[in-house]
């Protein structure tokens, strides 16, 4: 993965990581199904209003919809509002990464290499490491918000087979689209759980401070974690593996725990700085790829049977896109094109 790309992904998970900070703001007004329906409707109504749908399979669109917009907020919003700290949950909530890097091996069949395996590994070690001392803290987390988390996660995981499947030109599109599907499922699941006095209650107040906290909260998550922080992850799993883009999501962790130090004033033991520094190796350890045996020219072992080669050295990823539709022309095509034009 290049540079660029790499300080893509960072920017994605400090997005992420503060994201978490405006879901705990916004979950003080609004109750959790109806905050989901609410933060993809913002963003559907105009989508469909303005913007063109990609070039992209419905399923995948749906696949990436229900994985990453239902099934990964509809549990953590529920774990958050039943008790899960907010530090914890965007550490918990990062297990879509190793679910990721399983599911593609799975299902998609791309190969990790040892390099990749043992960053993960690091960094899985660092967060399980942030995790036992958080406990060990008292954090305040019980079995249930915890599992619901995890569900999250996994759900997060299936979101991004689908985002990897899609292999979109048009990311922000695909995004956009994306968001048409939570509003409907998310608000007959709140109507039929949450109740219609609960909703009609938290339009209420909307003035006070905690309400324009919440109205605030709300706005980051559309405009930053959703259009910003995802169309760029969608960008990044088009043109890479997903198992070389999802381990960069472990950095959201430390950016939770490190704004809730800073803006919530929650301490920061040095332990979980340590372990934070061990997530940080560990992503950057399984976001390189191996090299010497491709410029050898054997590339068995960075190969991916079930997807395109994730780095083009030439071609913008349009082009990619074209090829894998069309076909790249034969040899004996260019030759005869080469001899008519002579």
């Amino acid at each position: 993965m290049p540079l660029r790309d790499r300080l893509l992904a960072v920017t994605v998970a400090v997005c992420w990581g503060l994201n978490f900070l405006a879901i705990h703001l916004s979950l003080a007004q609004f109750p959790p199904f109806l905050l989901v329906a609410l933060r993809f409707a913002l963003i559907a109504v105009p989508t469909v209003l303005l913007v063109p749908r990609p070039a992209v399979a419905w399923r995948w669109i749906l696949g990436y919809g229900i994985g990453f917009g239902v099934l990964q907020f509809v549990f953590l919003y529920l774990a958050m509002d039943t008790g899960m700290p907010t530090g914890l949950a965007s550490l918990v909530l990062q297990s879509s990464a190793p679910f990721t890097v399983l599911l593609a091996g799975l299902l998609l069949r791309e190969r990790v290499d040892a390099r990749q395996a043992a960053g993960i590994a690091l960094a899985v070690l660092g967060l399980g490491g942030i995790a036992v001392h958080r406990a060990g803290l008292g954090g305040g987390a019980t079995l249930l918000p915890v599992l619901l988390t995890l569900c999250g996660g996994l759900g997060w995981a299936f979101g991004n087979l689908a985002n990897r499947q899609a292999r979109t030109s048009e990311p922000l599109r695909l995004t956009l689209w994306m968001s048409i599907v939570p509003p409907v499922p998310m608000l007959v699941l709140s109507l039929a759980t949450e109740g219609p006095d609960r909703i009609a209650a938290c339009f209420t107040g909307l003035g006070s401070r905690q309400g324009v906290l919440a109205l605030a909260g709300l706005l980051y998550t559309v405009l930053v974690a959703t259009l910003l922080g995802s169309g760029l992850w969608t960008a990044l799993m088009a043109r890479h593996p997903s198992s070389v883009v999802a381990p960069f999501s472990m950095l959201v962790p430390v950016v939770g725990i490190g704004a809730s130090w800073l803006l919530l004033r929650e301490p920061t033991p040095p332990a979980e700085l340590l372990l934070g520094a061990l997530v940080v190796a560990g992503v950057l350890l399984g976001s390189s790829r191996r090299t010497q045996s491709a410029r050898t020219g054997n590339t068995s072992a960075v190969a991916i049977p079930a997807t395109p080669s994730p780095r083009p050295v030439n071609p913008s990823p349009s082009d990619v896109v074209a090829e894998t539709l069309t076909g790249a022309p034969a040899a004996s095509d260019s030759t005869v094109s080469a001899s008519a034009r002579r």
